[in-house]
């Protein structure tokens, strides 16, 4: 019997064009939002009383590449209703081959979303290209960190309760390799990254490719949409969702 049984399938599953998937980081706050939706009153839950293992990344020092606590992080995993039983069902799925999603983030203090979008990455893009300002930081910022909310229907999808960071690892172990660390800024993170071979292949980026892709197809089946600029990030119910499956309005508003 192979090791990941019925799972394989998605292992071998080529990913979506990435051109495509990218329309859907773009511009997507101008979906509207159904605010009086019945999906918009769903609270906040803890992931971890839906059986979902995880530890919040930003609330410990040891997060590479950062290695500091991040102001404003909490050291809870909380989640809209909706997405948490969505996930629920990913890991009943998983738990056949001895696997388990591990979240990284959840809702997300503004607090956090400012200090990366406002102060830490541009610092850190600038350091590495000093030339690098203006309208071209804001873009190459906002690629990995969405500016932080403004109040006026423009939520960052973290402050919904409705998108999460997460990964696969085998039941209470180890993490299955992805090919970078969680929250790497760079196009090594980007969710098709391995779909091309190249001259240096790899068995390492093979597997890589093979564990995006399950992750990937499990998170779309349950209902979830990608950051194709992030392997890790996916949503169910904001605005990037909403545009990227076609629907008509976000489910989720932001939550304080």
């Amino acid at each position: 019997m192979r090791v990941f049984g019925d799972l394989q399938i998605l292992r071998e599953r080529a990913l979506p064009v990435v051109a495509t998937a990218l329309r859907s980081t773009v511009g997507y706050h101008a979906i509207p939002i159904d605010f009086a939706g019945a999906a918009n009153a769903e609270p906040l839950v803890d992931a971890a009383a839906y059986g979902l293992a995880g530890a919040n990344f930003y609330a410990s020092a040891r997060n590479a590449p950062y290695y500091h606590a991040i102001p404003g992080a909490i050291d809870k995993l909380l989640l809209r209703y909706g997405a948490a039983e969505r996930l629920r069902g990913v890991n009943a799925r998983l738990a056949e081959a001895g696997l388990e999603l591990w979240l990284f983030d959840a809702w997300r203090p503004q607090a956090v979303q400012i200090y990366f979008h406002d102060h830490w990455f541009p610092a850190e893009l600038k350091r590495r290209n000093p030339a690098l300002a203006g309208a071209e930081l804001v873009a190459e910022v906002e690629r990995y960190w969405a500016a932080p909310s403004d109040g006026a229907g423009a939520p960052s999808p973290h402050s919904t309760g409705g998108a999460v960071d997460l990964t696969i690892r085998w039941r209470g172990g180890d993490a299955l390799w992805m090919g970078s660390l969680f929250d790497d800024a760079s196009p090594i993170a980007h969710l098709a990254h391995f779909e091309a071979g190249s001259a240096t292949w790899s068995f390492s980026a093979e597997e890589a490719r093979a564990n995006r892709r399950l992750l990937y197809w499990l998170m779309r089946e349950a209902g979830f949409a990608a950051n194709p600029n992030e392997w890790w990030h996916f949503s169910y119910g904001d605005q990037m969702w909403a545009q990227a499956t076609g629907a008509g309005a976000a489910l989720y508003g932001g939550m304080e």
